[in-house]
């Protein structure tokens, strides 16, 4: 009886640190970002995992317990099926990791423009939102196309049925290669809550991971063919667009 007893508790310690392991998960995914995002080529990444095209970094932050990660792959889509995903404002859900929700507000441009998110927490968890700004800038020279993905919690009315998350940043770099295109995803997060850094750090790395094998799916949809990248007279880009159909009037 002792032993069916030991057992028993055994498995409920099991489930709840999966069930905080799930959830570490799901609070991960807010892909945001602000200037403290450590240097794309510091000595002092660590290869935590690699797939057949995804290598996954990650780097200690200053002042925080929670780990920086850098996703680096080659997707095989180019990039202005990739950027036709991005300018959707409600792509997130397409392809980011358990993002449930996803809308543009307020005024913008291609420049630099707001969106709004949720993501899907696991019962009995609250399910968190965001709020972001988005800065997209290129180089026709290069071809390579960066976003900034900004936290600015303070832009919209925390909502009751949601936990804001506010201290986050992500940036996206897209470099075009032939028919393919080198992404480079860094991120650094601090999920609201009691949530122990260590826990993060194990499991963060999937994260990017997920998402980048969904974005080169989605990439592949026929909504995100054919469109073309805008260039203003200075070679910086000011908007992608689908490309006008040739033909008789």
């Amino acid at each position: 009886m002792q032993n069916l007893r030991a057992r028993g508790n055994q498995r409920l310690a099991n489930g709840r640190v999966n069930w905080l392991a799930a959830t570490t998960v799901f609070l991960l995914t807010s892909g945001l970002a602000f200037a403290g995002l450590p240097a794309e080529d510091s000595e002092n990444w660590s290869l935590r995992k690699e797939t057949d095209h995804i290598r996954v970094y990650t780097i200690d932050q200053p002042n925080s317990s929670f780990q920086a990660f850098k996703a680096v792959a080659v997707l095989d889509v180019p990039i202005e099926n990739l950027m036709a995903v991005m300018i959707n404002p409600k792509s997130c859900v397409q392809w980011v990791h358990n993002c449930s929700e996803s809308y543009a507000f307020g005024s913008g441009d291609f420049d630099e423009r707001y969106a709004y998110s949720v993501n899907d927490m696991p019962w009995p968890v609250t399910d968190r939102d965001y709020v972001l700004r988005i800065r997209t800038r290129g180089e026709q020279a290069d071809g390579e196309i960066v976003m900034d993905l900004n936290a600015i919690p303070d832009q919209r009315e925390e909502e009751d049925d949601y936990i804001r998350v506010d201290k986050s940043d992500t940036l996206y770099r897209f470099i075009p290669e032939d028919d393919q295109t080198r992404m480079i995803w860094v991120q650094h997060t601090e999920p609201n809550g009691s949530i122990p850094g260590w826990l993060v750090n194990t499991l963060l790395v999937d994260i990017p991971i997920r998402s980048m094998e969904q974005l080169e799916r989605v990439a592949q949809w026929d909504r995100y063919q054919n469109y073309e990248l805008i260039y203003n007279s200075q070679g910086q880009l000011k908007d992608v667009v689908p490309k006008a159909e040739s033909g008789d009037d």
